[in-house]
C-alpha cells in the first residue's frame, strides 16, 4: 500500500503504522483490492488487482476470494475476472443518504447551476483527489459531463484548491508533498497556482482554477468547513471556458457561490471558522 495515497488527517509514517497495533494490515490490503476499480472499468483479473496494489499474487488471490465471498466483488467464470459487487453500493448509498448537507445544498446548486448555465458540485477529499458526492447540471446544451463519484485533482482544481485553503497549514503542506512527490516536474506551476489560490480564498472568500486543470475549462470553488471537526466539503461551479469567463467568476458566480455555501451552513447549523 502506498503512503503517499492515504488518507490521513495527521500524517503518519510506514514505521509508525506497522507499530500502532490497532491498524488492520488485512482490512486495509483488502480495501486496496477494492480501491483498484476505477471509473469505465468493470472488470479486472488478479493480475490486474496485483500490479496496482503491489500485492503479491497470493495475497490479492485470498483477498478477492474473501471479497467475492462477502458480495463486495463479484466474478465472471467466463472471463476470469471480478466488477465490483452490490455490497460496495450499499455502503455508497449509506454514505451518500446520511449526507444532510446534499438535501440543504441542491435546489441551491440547481438554481445556481440555472443561472450559470453550467455545473455545481459538492466534492470531499479522497487521499490525493476530490470525490464528487453532489452534482447539479444546467439545461444547457454544453456543460461539463461529471456525476456523483467523478475524481478530480486537488492542486489544479478549483474545488481541490477550495479544500486546500481551508485546511490547516500542516495538513495543507502534508497533502502538497505527496502531490509534489507525484509531479516533480510540474510541480512549480503547480505551486504557484496554489499559492495564488490561497491568496484569493483570504481576499474573496474563493479559488479559482483557470485552465489549470484542463485548458478548456473554468471554475470557481469555495470550501465548507464542519464545525466539529469532522470534515471539510468544497463547492464548484464551473463550465466550458469559451463560456464561463474570468469576469464572470469574479464579478457574478464567484460571489454567488460564496452566498450559497453560506445559506447551507445556515440551513444545516454549520458556521465557517
Amino acid at each position: 500500500m502506498s503512503r503517499d495515497d492515504l488518507p490521513a488527517a495527521q500524517p503518519e509514517t510506514d514505521e509508525e503504522l506497522e507499530k500502532d497495533r490497532q491498524f488492520v494490515t488485512a482490512l486495509a490490503r483488502g480495501l486496496e483490492v477494492l480501491r483498484c476499480f476505477r471509473p469505465g472499468e468493470r472488470l479486472l483479473g488478479n493480475q490486474d488487482l496485483v500490479a496496482r496494489t503491489g500485492l503479491p499474487k497470493a495475497t490479492v488471490s485470498r483477498l478477492s476470494y474473501t471479497l467475492t465471498k462477502l458480495g463486495y466483488l463479484s466474478y465472471s467464470e467466463s472471463l476470469g475476472k471480478y466488477a465490483l459487487g452490490t455490497g460496495v453500493l450499499s455502503l455508497g448509498y449509506a454514505l451518500l443518504s446520511n449526507l444532510d448537507i446534499r438535501q440543504a445544498a441542491r435546489p441551491l446548486m440547481q438554481e445556481l447551476a440555472e443561472h450559470s448555465q453550467a455545473s455545481v458540485s459538492i466534492g470531499a477529499r479522497d487521499r490525493l483527489e476530490m470525490v464528487y458526492v453532489e452534482n447539479c447540471r444546467s439545461s444547457a446544451t454544453v456543460t461539463l459531463r461529471l456525476d456523483v463519484g467523478s475524481r478530480l485533482p486537488i492542486a489544479t482544481t478549483a474545488m481541490g484548491r477550495a479544500f486546500l485553503a481551508a485546511l490547516p497549514e500542516r495538513e495543507r503542506e502534508y497533502l502538497l508533498d505527496h502531490i509534489r512527490a507525484r509531479n516533480p516536474q510540474d510541480w512549480p506551476r503547480i505551486r504557484q497556482g496554489v499559492d495564488h489560490a490561497l491568496i484569493e480564498y483570504q481576499e474573496r472568500g474563493y479559488c479559482l482554477s483557470l485552465g489549470d486543470w484542463q485548458k478548456d475549462v473554468h471554475a470557481v470553488g469555495v470550501p465548507l468547513i464542519q464545525p466539529d471537526g469532522s470534515g471539510i466539503y468544497a463547492f464548484n461551479c464551473g463550465g466550458p471556458a469559451f463560456q464561463i469567463r474570468r469576469h464572470m467568476l469574479e464579478d457574478d458566480l464567484g460571489p454567488r457561490l460564496v452566498n450559497l455555501v453560506r445559506n447551507v451552513e445556515a440551513a444545516t447549523g454549520r458556521h465557517l471558522t
